[in-house]
């Protein structure tokens, strides 16, 4: 785990600095989104500005992998015993480099060198220095651990935006931290109070 490399294909770390952009907030992919990796997924923004734009699945989980494992993998001991830590699954956090991990969290924890601050209640975090202080419980209160993420070139995510293959939505702790990923999709819709069955399979709503 370390920082996102920005290529051709993502942007990373570069802060926004005008009105459009949409760090911070989720985007929700609709019915007509043509890739099937996206497909009822939530994305949280992490950066975006006129490089691109870069972030993280937060409703996905990675196939059967828990923490311990990861942590096993890496090498990291964790704690006393298995504890709940041990049982949290791993996310999907999109198709780009899913070999690399990202820690997206609660702002409580920070690490000059390599954490990216993405507003006042949440940060992104990809060393191992922040799992190795989550297994010795002086990590984040709140985190999820996704492998991968998902990029955008300069352009691109404002054409899918026209296109009506995302709607946005102001984050919260429970998108982005809290269980029931099932449902998520669901929940983000709501809060714009939009009903799935308003949504038209060919573009945004019906």
């Amino acid at each position: 785990m370390d920082e996102p490399e920005s290529t051709t294909a993502e942007s990373t770390g570069t802060e926004s600095t005008g009105a459009g952009f949409l760090d911070g907030q989720i985007l929700i992919a609709m019915p007509g989104m043509q890739d099937p990796r996206f497909h009822r997924s939530l994305v949280y923004l992490c950066a975006h500005s006129a490089d691109g734009a870069m972030g993280l699945i937060v409703n996905k989980r990675a196939d059967g992998l828990k923490l311990k494992d990861l942590f096993g993998r890496l090498g990291i001991p964790i704690g006393d015993g298995p504890g709940e830590l041990a049982r949290t699954p791993v996310h999907y956090g999109g198709p780009v480099e899913m070999g690399r991990g990202f820690v997206l969290h609660s702002s409580d924890y920070h690490s000059d060198d390599a954490t990216m601050q993405v507003d006042e209640a949440t940060s992104m975090t990809a060393t191992l220095d922040i799992l190795h202080a989550m297994a010795t419980d002086r990590g984040p209160d709140r985190a999820i651990i996704a492998l991968g993420y998902a990029g955008w070139a300069p352009g691109q995510l404002e054409a899918e935006l026209q296109a009506n293959g995302w709607l946005a939505c102001a984050a919260d702790e429970n998108l982005l931290f809290g269980p029931d990923e099932d449902t998520k999709w669901d929940r983000a819709l709501a809060k714009l109070g939009v009903h799935p069955a308003m949504l038209s399979p060919t573009g945004g709503r019906a």
